[in-house]
């Protein structure tokens, strides 16, 4: 199987592939339609392939592009995996029924951002709306030296994000950046003031292909983070020591492929605060349900940082030059893309292997 195909640096041709993929593969097929286009005029949706029977008692979920443009490499696991028959025969022989979720956030996927069409990073989405949102007064004190009026950031500017950086620690930067604010719609990291259209659909796509499941696993595909190529595996579930025990049985590969957790400080992810994955313990309570976030590295992580303010800034000022705007979006593209061949391979090994681990754990009792 051609690796490289698999892969796609378009939305469009992403989504061709994933759909003709399941479709070859005999996978039940349902789109969720986005309600804006995408970049190329192309219409938007969370496709949806069920591989398996809906009544399986042992379900796994895998799902790309949560955060946009880190489905570039999302899409293409997704993609690969259609096309496994070895692997496609190892879940149908424990009984698992395997669901893709391609395109979570298919707007940011298409126009190369991270946030949904709302501004909104959807892993800080899945909040109880109705309670008062968590605070966070660091990435206050950051707001307008992160999103200058001028792209190139000034040298003073540069200084100043130096010093909070000399003074506080990367740990801190890092955290008061990434770990969600709800004060700043037009900031980065804004994790919304209600549901967003992909928090919703998301819900739908569970109460219709995950309520019947006794135990559901789940890998979310990301990138941006770590050493390049690295597949991280970060337990993406309550702070529970059984689920923890779990995902370490399944997916550690007895300390060979160690599970990495935001509750302490293990993880390369800063703690954060209304993940995606709380949305399967509201909508199929009825399951045992262990997850995992598998994140790649890229680049490094001030340089991931500058891509999104460079990002984000353009957001603010659509009047930027299209020369500007081609440069952000490469910049974009490669901060959670790396288009090697050897990038590729390392992404599709790792995260087959945590596929099988899935069906293992899932079936093992």
């Amino acid at each position: 199987m051609n690796l490289h195909t698999a892969f796609s640096t378009r939305y469009a041709q992403a989504r061709i592939q994933f759909l003709e993929s399941a479709a070859t593969a005999g996978m039940a097929l349902k789109s969720y339609e986005h309600p804006l286009k995408g970049r190329d005029g192309e219409t938007l949706a969370m496709d949806v392939a069920l591989d398996g029977s809906p009544d399986a008692e042992y379900l796994f979920i895998i799902s790309s592009a949560c955060h946009g443009v880190e489905g570039y490499c999302g899409s293409g696991v997704q993609v690969f995996a259609a096309r496994d028959a070895e692997w496609r025969a190892k879940a149908r022989d424990a009984g698992v029924a395997v669901l893709y979720v391609h395109a979570l956030n298919p707007h940011g996927f298409s126009y190369l951002r991270r946030t949904t069409h709302e501004n909104v990073d959807l892993n800080r989405n899945f909040q109880d709306f109705s309670r008062p949102l968590p605070d966070n007064s660091a990435y206050a004190v950051l707001h307008t030296l992160l999103l200058p009026s001028q792209w190139p950031p000034t040298p003073d500017n540069q200084a100043a994000i130096a010093t909070y950086i000399q003074t506080h620690g990367l740990a801190r930067f890092q955290s008061a950046v990434s770990q969600g604010q709800y004060a700043f719609p037009d900031g980065m990291f804004f994790g919304g003031q209600a549901p967003t259209w992909s928090n919703t659909t998301l819900r739908q796509v569970l109460r219709t292909y995950a309520q019947r499941a006794r135990r559901i696993a789940w890998m979310d595909l990301h990138t941006g983070l770590g050493p390049s190529g690295l597949g991280e595996r970060i337990y993406a579930g309550r702070d529970e020591a059984p689920a923890l025990a779990r995902a370490k049985a399944w997916w550690g590969g007895n300390g060979a492929t160690p599970i990495t957790s935001i509750y302490d400080g293990s993880s390369a992810s800063a703690r954060l605060t209304g993940l995606m994955w709380c949305a399967v313990y509201d909508e199929c309570p009825q399951a045992e349900y262990t997850g995992i976030a598998m994140e790649y590295g890229t680049l490094p992580i001030l340089d991931m940082i500058a891509a999104l303010r460079a990002d984000h800034w353009l957001y603010l000022h659509p009047e930027g030059s299209q020369p500007q705007r081609a440069m952000i979006e490469r910049q974009m593209l490669d901060a959670f893309y790396v288009d090697t061949d050897a990038w590729r391979a390392q992404v599709v090994v790792q995260a087959r292997q945590a596929m099988f681990q899935a069906v293992d754990g899932l079936a093992s009792h």
